[in-house]
């Protein structure tokens, strides 16, 4: 016998045994409340994150811009002199 089997025996025994938990009469409305605040609180977290995405990606263009890493920086050190023979 498997698990799943095992699981699905457990739940037919408990459903045929005919009396079932009291729960508490506020227990869907904790629940919804509780959903609610899940959901509010990723919505919060998933604008903050792409806020800073955001935000990362113009600190980016300001930084390119004024540093320019594409351009090739000058070169320090003088070519030889040709053609000068004395």
């Amino acid at each position: 016998m498997n698990t799943y089997d095992r699981k699905a025996a457990e739940v037919r025994r408990l459903l045929e045994a005919g009396a079932h938990p009291v729960v508490p009469a506020e227990l869907a409305a904790r629940a919804v409340e509780l959903g609610l605040r899940m959901l509010h609180r990723r919505r919060v977290v998933r604008r903050a994150l792409w806020l800073l995405l955001a935000a990362a990606a113009i600190a980016f263009l300001v930084w390119a811009s004024m540093a320019r890493p594409w351009v090739v920086p000058p070169s320090t050190v003088t070519p030889p002199v040709e053609g000068l023979r004395g």
